[in-house]
């Protein structure tokens, strides 16, 4: 037959505190490699962004011409139109 005793008592609850402090610092660790994570994602969007918006201003007002039906900037859809005569 096994008997409790009070120094058994408090070493379990020790044990238990010790386990709760390490997963919770573990925890603590993941959120913080995780907020460093968004915080370069959202860096390097924001670099993208900028870029984009230097290389529109660059060639604001520019045309180009599109050879062989091969598209550089997305989809292009041609546009046929009528003139209007007043």
């Amino acid at each position: 037959m096994v008997e409790a005793s009070f120094t058994g008592l408090i070493r379990t609850v020790l044990i238990l505190i010790g386990i709760f402090v390490v997963v919770r610092f573990i925890g603590q660790l993941m959120n913080a490699k995780r907020n460093v994570a968004a915080e370069e994602h959202m860096k390097r969007h924001t670099e993208k962004m900028k870029k984009a918006r230097e290389r529109t201003a660059k060639n604001l007002g520019k045309t180009t011409v599109i050879k062989n039906g091969k598209n550089t900037s997305g989809d292009v859809e041609d546009v046929d139109f009528e003139e209007i005569k007043d």
